[in-house]
């Protein structure tokens, strides 16, 4: 496994990060296609065998149960790892369960730190922008986690428009504030539309990007096809699957990927993540998984090197769509 610099901080994270959305073992809504504490902790060993130090959960995950299976799994192990989780969505149905108020984000890091059994959080991030708390509330609150309070190492951003990164940024250069240090955004093969402003914005600015869905939800793993109906436990459960796949132009990328993977004699996902790694800016891709041989045959895509012409091959078919995931 190589080490990076995650930004312009000396925070030293794996080239894959391990996302644990994947964790929480609950049996309705949205993750009930994800996997229980034993199946989770089998996945996170191989992650952390293979050199993976850099784990990303959210405390909306499986309602909080995702940062339990991590605290719990990594427990003697917590100080050669780099754990990181989020704050924004709703975890509640009061007026103040959701957002980035101080109330809730002061609210939410305790609790996040009392499910993942931690002292401190290194990468505590805003997981979504917060239109109706002032954006400066919010970076003073995180400002305090960070330098008053010292349970927050260091804070990180989310899905937003590049206009809010750059309004953040320049807030917090203003006003002496901690500094965000890396970008979770959405970015495959399937999805490229954070390259025209906010991928430029990130490595100008000295943040790392950490594309999540680097594989689209399993579409790029190579185990769907435009000719046969989608099926399966993840595909049945997870409404953002098949809401935002299986268009006639994906299955156009879909195929260019499962052509190179063919000739360079590798699975599809490995090509799709090593596409990932050797674009601009791009750190640590947040790969899932639900078993642990997915887990050891990314990893070997932090070795594989694809060519000027295999890029242009899975590049070319791709055509722009609007923005997603911003609100």
């Amino acid at each position: 496994m190589q080490f990076v610099r995650l930004g312009a901080s000396g925070l030293k994270v794996s080239r894959l990060c391990l996302g644990c959305m994947g964790f929480g073992g609950v049996k309705v809504g949205n993750f009930s296609w994800t996997l229980g504490y034993e199946d989770s902790a089998k996945v996170i060993k191989a992650a952390l065998d293979v050199g993976i130090n850099f784990l990303d959960t959210a405390n909306m995950y499986s309602d909080g149960r995702s940062e339990e299976i991590v605290g719990k799994a990594i427990q003697g192990r917590r100080d050669e790892l780099v754990i990181a989780t989020k704050v924004y969505h709703p975890t509640g149905t009061g007026p103040n369960d959701r957002g980035l108020s101080r109330k809730h984000v002061r609210r939410e890091v305790k609790r996040s730190l009392e499910r993942l059994n931690l002292k401190y959080i290194d990468l505590y991030q805003i997981h979504r922008w917060d239109y109706e708390t002032p954006i400066q509330e919010t970076l003073s609150t995180l400002n305090d986690l960070v330098h008053a309070e010292g349970v927050v190492s260091y804070i990180g951003a989310s899905s937003m428009w590049a206009w809010q990164l750059a309004t953040a940024m320049d807030l917090s250069e203003r006003l002496g504030l901690e500094k965000f240090i890396s970008m979770q955004n959405q970015y495959s093969l399937v999805y490229r539309e954070e390259e025209r402003e906010m991928i430029p914005l990130c490595v100008s600015k000295g943040l790392g990007v950490i594309p999540w869905s680097p594989l689209a939800r399993g579409f790029l793993s190579g185990k769907y096809s435009r000719h046969t109906t989608p099926h399966g436990r993840r595909y049945e459960s997870d409404r953002y699957l098949k809401g935002r796949f299986f268009k006639p132009q994906d299955f156009d990328v879909l195929e260019a990927l499962l052509k190179v993977a063919t000739e360079k004699d590798v699975k599809p996902a490995q090509v799709a993540v090593a596409w990932l790694l050797q674009k601009p800016g791009v750190t640590s891709p947040i790969v899932g998984a639900t078993k642990p041989s997915q887990i050891r045959e990314l990893a070997e895509a932090v070795e594989l090197k694809l060519s000027s012409d295999e890029t242009k091959q899975l590049e070319a078919p791709y055509r722009p769509m609007p923005v997603e995931d911003h609100i």
